[in-house]
């Protein structure tokens, strides 16, 4: 069965989300409304629709024009097994002492290794990125050189791949994994059952710091924020009043253009800089909060 998606673009996040609402009332319904933040520095946000069968191109033109939105690109997509061809293409990932896999390479695990598995069906935050492959390298650099951490938020997890990582070198830990979106949470919940972390890992939908969970476990001694250079900077006073004196965070989600900018805010909320790298386009940032 063919599938259909019609994509477009403009600024806001709430003009984003009211188009998004907009395009689920469409006639013929779309099997799915996405609407995501572009991570290319442009501010403008995606609002993508999938649909069976070919959508109305005179509805989808007159939704554009009301919200004020570009026109629809349509796109018929191939039949493809998904999971089959990632698979194919997610090899594993090593980051300092992490080994990141999908079942299928359970038997390429080194002996001496860290292993993390991430089901090819849940690929997003694999450690395949640039942002999540700088925070493993991050946390695996902050253990030899500062030893255990007993407290750690996953802020924006993701698949909760960086709590999972934390949980593996400091198992007396306490780790919290927080997203604002219910299938992120869901999808880390089933990833930390598969890691056999259940109990170690608690996972959180929540927005920013302000959940209860989150609250009753500050502060931290170390807080990852791999998520977009918006909310690191809106979040900046709120994760550092999160952490006790000399606790770090790994930020990332980062272009490179955008490193001086985020690395500047979290130092004028109380941080220090100590460290930054490059992994492609993209910046992770290590801040130390001061004593």
């Amino acid at each position: 069965m063919p599938t259909f998606t019609a994509l477009t673009t403009l600024p806001g996040k709430s003009e984003a989300e009211a188009l998004g609402e907009a395009l689920e009332r469409l006639t013929p319904e779309p099997t799915g409304v996405g609407v995501f933040e572009l991570e290319d520095g442009s501010g403008l946000w995606e609002v993508g629709g999938y649909f069976e069968a070919e959508p109305d191109a005179a509805g989808l033109a007159l939704l554009a024009s009301l919200h004020g939105a570009k026109d629809f690109t349509v796109s018929e997509l191939p039949e493809t097994d998904w999971v089959a061809k990632v698979k194919r293409e997610l090899t594993p990932v090593v980051a300092g002492r992490f080994f990141v896999h999908g079942s299928h390479d359970a038997d390429k695990v080194p002996e001496d290794a860290l292993p993390l598995l991430i089901e090819a069906s849940m690929a997003f935050g694999t450690g395949h990125h640039g942002t999540t492959l700088g925070c493993l390298k991050a946390l695996d650099r902050l253990n030899a050189e500062q030893g255990a951490q007993d407290s750690v938020l996953d802020l924006g997890c993701g698949t909760a791949v960086l709590a999972m990582a934390a949980a593996r070198v400091w198992p007396e830990a306490t780790i919290l994994a927080s997203d604002i979106d219910a299938v992120a949470v869901e999808v880390a919940e089933v990833n930390v059952a598969a890691n056999d972390l259940m109990g170690r890992v608690r996972c959180l939908e929540a927005e920013g710091l302000d959940h209860p969970g989150i609250a009753g476990a500050a502060p931290f001694d170390l807080v990852f924020a791999n998520i977009l250079k918006a909310p690191l900077i809106a979040l900046a006073p709120g994760i550092t009043d999160a952490l006790k004196p000399g606790g770090r965070v790994i930020l990332s989600g980062i272009l490179n253009e955008q490193a001086d900018e985020v690395a500047a805010v979290y130092t004028q909320a109380g941080n220090s800089v100590v460290s930054r790298d490059q992994i492609g386009e993209w910046t992770t940032i290590m801040t130390r909060k001061s004593v």
